[in-house]
């Protein structure tokens, strides 16, 4: 015969437990400690939405505006939509200024820059995109600096490899997609 179960008993227990394990965790931290270490954990968590990685659903890689009237050689270094690329141009190494080479695949995440457009006389934002999966391109290696930030600006730095977010980060070479028109103050 089983004996019915007293639940003032079980409460009393639980309750009796749960105050002692509180005044352990409150003899071994103090509230600033306690607050501290809470703060940051929310100041953590409300950057993680803010991670560069691909989402499960979009946030395919920008589309090149087709539009732009342009002069120069895409094969150059001097082409006017490289004045923040660094690393191997795409257009030497089988795909295009704007596509990556087949067997490589584009990274979503970038690196921006404002170039001018000589042909128009506009400015334009450039999106930089490295492509991925394949061996370094050795051909057209440009290193261009103009309006470069240092390393504390990861957005704006052409120093990263960027083949976060695809199936292999094996750096080949890098597009440039003009975005749009800048708005320069």
């Amino acid at each position: 015969m089983t004996k019915p179960l007293d639940l003032a008993r079980l409460s009393q227990r639980l309750d009796q437990r749960m105050s002692e394990a509180a005044r352990r965790v409150a003899q071994r931290t103090s509230r600033r400690s306690f607050l501290g270490k809470l703060g940051l954990m929310l100041a953590g968590a409300s950057f993680f939405p803010l991670l560069p990685v691909r989402r499960a659903f979009g946030n395919e890689p920008p589309q090149d505006l087709a539009a732009v009237s342009e002069i120069g050689d895409p094969q150059s270094c001097d082409y006017w939509r490289y004045c923040a690329l660094g690393g191997s141009l795409c257009s030497c190494c089988g795909g295009s200024a704007t596509t990556c080479p087949p067997g490589s695949e584009p990274s979503p995440i970038s690196w921006i820059g404002t170039c001018h457009n000589p042909a128009d006389g506009k400015d334009y934002l450039i999106s930089y995109n490295d492509c991925c999966g394949k061996s370094y391109c050795e051909r057209c290696v440009c290193h261009r600096t103009e309006r470069d930030k240092p390393v504390y600006f990861p957005a704006k730095s052409n120093d990263i490899l960027w083949c976060f977010g695809t199936e292999s980060q094996a750096y080949h070479c890098t597009v440039s997609l003009v975005l749009g028109e800048a708005e320069i103050d």
